[in-house]
């Protein structure tokens, strides 16, 4: 699922830049996939489609909405979807308050509602009243749940609930068994509160890929280089520890502000037999973090896509997406 950058956005003075970089993550997730792009009226839609038939995208497993959004980081605003063992799937509605009330979010904190009257959607739905972005965990195939302090237990997403209560609350609604807390760890440049897909994720084998900052100079050594220790003490609910495989650090990027944006290879996206690896313009940097996340994904084939023009709004490319397992779709 995309959310589409219109003019209404904050992307407006940047749509000539940012609109390639959906078009490319749309090509390669269609070239494998289904691919649902919520738009935000019906002009919207129609110009979307000319520039898919422009492009010479197919379009044959395009599935085009119209809703009204504020933004369009579908992570933190779509549906975290479970799927029980009959195969059917449930999408949990969580509150999105754009942030701990950074932004104006009423319009995207009912996307998944209008989205799921949709007809080419057959989950079930289920309204959580507990704020939680999906950028905000990380979960793994063994029930694992990675996050980080700084963001979920922030007292401007749920003030009223203790770690404890955060904890029963994952378990209750997302199924999973083991919360791994990181306190360390934050990029310049973002105003999620430490969101863990900036930086550490989940991989294959026992896996988690990371941001390394091996720079003693640069503002973020303190901070990474204790996430890093702290990644290295974590276990698996059998004791044992994950396998750690560290990504480079990009060379500081800033807008014409002269802020410092929160560039990182961490904010991948996983697709079918695939994962889109967000790339900088730093020829070194990009090869390396391509030749660490093949190591992550042995499995996979790595394509790398030009995400520059994502951060100048401090997200990247996992921040705009958010997948929809097998029996989403009608």
């Amino acid at each position: 699922m995309l959310t589409w950058p219109h003019a209404d956005t904050d992307w407006a003075p940047f749509l000539s830049e940012v609109i390639p970089v959906y078009l490319e993550i749309a090509r390669e997730v269609l070239s494998r996939q289904s691919l649902v792009l919520v738009c935000h009226n019906q002009t919207v839609q129609t110009r979307v489609r000319e520039l898919f038939e422009n492009s010479q995208i197919d379009q044959s497993r395009l599935y085009t909405v119209v809703i009204p959004c504020n933004d369009t980081w579908a992570r933190d605003h779509g549906p975290i979807t479970l799927i029980n063992e009959n195969g059917e799937s449930k999408a949990m509605d969580f509150t999105f308050n754009g942030w701990g009330g950074k932004y104006e979010a009423s319009l995207d904190n009912a996307i998944n509602a209008d989205l799921l009257k949709a007809t080419f959607t057959s989950a079930q739905h289920q309204v959580c009243s507990m704020v939680l972005e999906g950028g905000g965990i990380e979960v793994d195939e063994k029930g694992n749940l990675l996050t980080t302090e700084q963001c979920l237990l922030n007292p401007n997403r749920n003030p009223n609930l203790s770690r404890e209560q955060i904890e029963s609350e994952l378990k209750d609604t997302l199924g999973v068994n083991h919360i791994l807390w990181i306190k360390h760890g934050e990029l310049d440049g973002d105003d999620t509160d430490s969101h863990i897909d900036t930086l550490a994720r989940f991989a294959p084998n026992n896996t988690i890929a990371y941001v390394q900052c091996s720079n003693p100079n640069d503002d973020h050594y303190p901070e990474l280089h204790k996430m890093e220790r702290e990644l290295q003490a974590l276990t698996n609910q059998q004791g044992e520890s994950f396998n750690l495989v560290p990504l480079p650090w990009p060379d500081p990027c800033f807008n014409a502000e002269g802020e410092r944006l929160p560039a990182t290879y961490a904010n991948f996206l996983v697709i079918n037999g695939a994962v889109l690896l967000p790339t900088y313009r730093q020829a070194e940097n990009d090869q390396t973090a391509i030749n660490q996340i093949q190591k992550a994904f042995p499995d996979h084939e790595i394509i790398a896509i030009d995400c520059l023009p994502l951060i100048q709004q401090f997200g990247s490319l996992h921040c705009i997406s958010m997948q929809l397992p097998k029996g989403f779709l009608a």
